[in-house]
């Protein structure tokens, strides 16, 4: 029966964490329906199956990382499990044989060592040896009853305590704590028990509730354990979820500070401290920042500029017939001041190959765009963004931001980047001192466009003091090969054409 191992979905990936399952033990799949949804150091990705059949077994549980090459699902002919020996294919099973052998035996019950259970009332915790806060592996509803199959030879154990015994210990032991295809026969997606090899504290015990609703309290920062459950079997439900969120007085999560000094309102629902694991896409932005400060000399200079011009421009665009359909910002009008800005300082657009020692050019602009997502940031850029045009610039900008939002930035998407715009301007802060993504030269910080009196020039030289709008770029780039005057020659040009967008025909 063939099994699914995790593919490496990027460059040189080796692990990745099981987000969510799009399939359940039982059902029909064909080649290249999305099995599941995984978190790389990357990104969200969706894996289709490279195999069509029956699934018989999910091995991973959702939320646990593993290495690439790890058997994820197991796909195949329902009829072969039944007539493959199961401690051939499945040595863990084996142990739990021997498990109940032992239990049979202690509790007198010799007959208990031949077989496994024929028939397992899922329905009621205590026959699976689970309790209250274990989670819903293979519960049904109320008017299916007990799951059968078939045996396997020999009689049936007579001890319900062997029976709970031997069902214990095989889910302890499946690869990832993940239940067989024997067992998990719900209509639910399965949702693996907690390992026998963590040691839980009461506080520790999980609550009951499906995939999707811990999902939906781990996106908005709820913690189950302190929410009322009012689903069937004492289950949490998505309405409780979403109605903690919305002020219900359920505990948040540390990433939930909107509340912060309000009063009777604690962000971290009352704990002193808590923590929260580094993996996937923060773990990779992590080792990159450091990787990049520590290895590039980083040079940061600062322009104020007068982009009055630029922001009337943009409202000009966004009346023409042309841009209705796409967002116009003054982002859009620095990414093509940059692009413009590179043909006079090509070293902007070249990076620093330390392994070869060489400094490769790039005839092409790949445009990344930093972009702030709840599983880290992401740098996903617009490939060839040179040979666009305002209008097909904004449309790859708008695509690639609501992927971004989304969480379903691929791999492709995020590499070979030239050159990096992060905008700091939509939280109203002025600037920064950003850090070089990782294999190219330079990174603009583009600040928030504020109101403010500014001393104007007239064309006959005299002076007055005006309201208009200004902004402070910050450009760090690679000292070893970009020097102080193509740094800032860089930084001058993209200005003068903030400041004057017609400028750009000069270019």
């Amino acid at each position: 029966m063939p099994e699914y191992k995790l593919p490496d979905v990027g460059e040189g990936l080796t692990e990745a964490e099981i987000v969510t399952w799009k399939v359940k033990v039982g059902d029909e799949i064909a080649i290249n329906d999305i099995v599941v949804e995984i978190e790389t150091a990357k990104s969200l990705v969706e894996l289709p199956s490279p195999f069509a059949g029956t699934v018989t077994a999910l091995l991973v549980p959702e939320g646990e990382t593993v290495d690439v090459g790890t058997p994820i699902i197991r796909i195949g002919d329902p009829a072969e499990a039944s007539t493959t020996p199961q401690t051939e294919s499945d040595p863990y099973l084996g142990m739990a044989q021997k498990a109940g052998q032992n239990a049979g035996q202690q509790a007198g019950q010799p007959g208990a060592e031949k077989s496994l259970p024929t028939e397992i009332d899922l329905s009621n915790p205590a026959a699976s040896g689970g309790g209250e806060g274990e989670s819903l592996v293979g519960r049904n509803k109320a008017d299916r009853g007990p799951l059968r199959r078939a045996r396997r030879g020999g009689a049936a154990p007579e001890s319900e305590s062997a029976a709970s015994t031997q069902m214990q210990v095989q889910g302890a032991f499946a690869p990832g704590g993940a239940q067989s295809g024997d067992v998990v026969e719900s209509d639910e997606p399965a949702v693996p028990a907690a390992s026998a090899r963590t040691e839980q504290t009461p506080g520790d015990v999980r609550v009951l509730a499906k995939p999707p609703v811990r999902k939906l309290a781990k996106d908005l920062g709820v913690d189950l354990r302190s929410l009322t459950p009012s689903g069937p079997n004492g289950s949490v439900t998505r309405e409780d979820v979403q109605g903690a969120a919305d002020g219900g007085g359920a505990a948040r999560m540390p990433e939930q500070y909107a509340d912060f000094g309000r009063p009777g309102v604690h962000p971290m629902g009352g704990a002193r401290e808590t923590r929260e694991p580094i993996k996937g896409v923060r773990k990779m932005m992590a080792q990159a920042m450091t990787d990049s400060a520590f290895t590039a000399p980083h040079v940061t200079e600062w322009v104020t500029v007068d982009v009055t011009r630029t922001m009337e421009l943009v409202e000009r665009l966004k009346a023409r017939r042309e841009f209705r359909e796409v967002k116009v910002s003054p982002l859009l009008v620095l990414a093509r001041a940059c692009v413009l800005a590179m043909r006079r300082t090509p070293e902007i657009n070249s990076w620093w190959d330390d392994a070869a020692q060489e400094v490769v050019y790039k005839g092409y602009v790949n445009l990344g765009i930093a972009a702030a997502t709840p599983r880290g940031l992401v740098v996903p850029n617009v490939k060839d963004a040179d040979s666009l045009s305002l209008i097909e610039l904004a449309q790859a900008f708008g695509e690639l931001t609501a992927t971004a939002r989304e969480g379903r930035t691929q791999p492709a998407e995020m590499s070979g980047g030239t050159f990096t715009i992060t905008n700091v301007g939509v939280f109203g802060v002025d600037s920064g001192t950003p850090i070089i993504n990782p294999g190219e030269s330079a990174i603009l910080c583009f600040g928030a466009s504020k109101r403010q009196p500014w001393v104007v020039t007239g064309r006959d030289g005299d002076e007055s003091l005006e309201i208009r709008d200004v902004c402070t770029l910050a450009l760090s780039f690679d000292h070893r090969h970009i020097d102080g005057e193509k740094g800032s020659r860089f930084l001058a040009d993209v200005a003068s054409i903030m400041e004057d967008p017609a400028s750009a025909l000069l270019f």
